[in-house]
Formats: structure tokens, C-alpha cells, sequence
């Protein structure tokens, strides 16, 4: 039981290569460019449902992981890359791109602070690598994105107040989301254990 609520990992992992200031400069560029067309993919990964400004999609679980597998620093060069990649491709949720677009979708608080959460989660994660350490980490990730998002689509959206932006900015994602951080602390832990060791 201490060690399944435990935070810090007790071994290494061939995947901690990712995250390790000494990895070949190749390997963290591919780290980069990798997650930040994850995170793309993850975009066009969405459930239909517009019954307010923002859609569901599968892009937090991929800024949890770029967070958890690269690092606060490369996990935050990763999701800037993806906001840069999205002002001359469509690669957010909606058909289309540009700074004028990113600036004026009602969603663009959670965007923008992407780079932000996935460096958090990489400095949190760095001694916190153990199943509850990860998926902890990632919980502070999704308050950061979750406060940007909530703010600024109370703004964006004219909400008349901002119980309805809670409520369609952060309640209405919340069962959905933790289920993406449980996901990919499974996941991140999973790997981990997989590849323990060899170093």
C-alpha cells in the first residue's frame, strides 16, 4: 500500500532517456517534434459534441504525457511547437488556423497554456515518477489548463457569470479529464516498468 501511494519511483527506465538533459540532441528533437504532432492528432480526435464553445477532445492527455515523457523543458518546447505549427496548418480542433484564429476561438485559454502545464508537469515529475506522482503532477497540469480555459472563455463567450463558465469551462470535462490523467499515468508508469532498469 506505501508503495502504491508513494510518489517517487524507486528505479530508472530506458524511457527516462527522453527527459535526460544529457540525451543525444536527436533523440529530444524527436521527442519535440513527436508530441507536438501527437497533440495535432490529438486535436482531430474529438467527440462532435457542441452543445457549448468547447469541444471534447483528446489534446490534454497528449500535454500530460509530453509533460511526463520529455521533461519540463522539452515537454514545453513540444506544445510550443504545436501552437507554432498551428498558424500555418489546421491542426487545432476547429478547420482553421492563424494567430487571428488561435486569438479568437473561445477555447484559446487552454491552448495558449499548454506549453505551461506540460512544463509544470515535467518539473513536477521529475523526482515524482511513480504511478501517484505522475498522475498528481498531471492534476496540477489540467488546474493550470483549466483556469486559462475558464477565464478566458468567460471573456471570449460573454458568460453572464462565472458559475456558467465553470460549469461549461471545467464541469462538464472533469469526469472526462481525470480520466485522461489516470490514463496516462497508467500508461507513463507502464512503460516505465516495461523498460526498468536498463538504463
Amino acid at each position: 500500500m506505501s508503495q502504491l501511494l508513494s510518489l517517487r519511483s524507486p528505479y530508472t527506465a530506458l524511457v527516462d532517456r527522453l527527459r535526460g538533459e544529457r540525451a543525444s540532441v536527436l533523440l529530444q528533437a524527436v521527442g519535440v517534434v513527436g508530441f507536438a504532432l501527437l497533440t495535432a492528432l490529438a486535436a482531430k480526435v474529438q467527440f462532435r459534441i457542441y452543445l457549448w464553445e468547447v469541444p471534447i477532445t483528446l489534446q490534454t492527455a497528449a500535454v500530460y504525457a509530453s509533460g511526463l515523457y520529455l521533461g519540463w523543458r522539452n515537454g514545453l518546447f513540444a506544445q510550443a511547437l504545436y501552437l507554432m505549427l498551428g498558424f500555418f496548418l489546421p491542426v487545432f480542433a476547429g478547420d482553421g488556423y492563424g494567430v487571428g484564429y488561435l486569438f479568437g476561438v473561445a477555447s484559446a485559454g487552454y491552448l495558449l497554456s499548454y506549453p505551461a502545464a506540460a512544463a509544470v508537469i515535467g518539473a513536477l515529475s521529475r523526482r515524482w515518477k511513480a504511478f501517484s506522482g505522475s498522475t498528481l503532477a498531471s492534476m496540477v497540469g489540467a488546474a493550470i489548463i483549466f483556469t486559462c480555459g475558464v477565464v478566458w472563455l468567460h471573456y471570449a463567450a460573454g458568460h453572464g457569470s462565472w458559475m456558467e463558465s465553470i460549469d461549461k469551462g471545467f464541469l462538464r470535462f472533469a469526469v472526462i479529464d481525470l480520466i485522461k490523467v489516470l490514463g496516462v499515468g497508467l500508461l507513463y508508469s507502464g512503460t516505465r516498468s516495461l523498460t526498468r532498469g536498463e538504463t
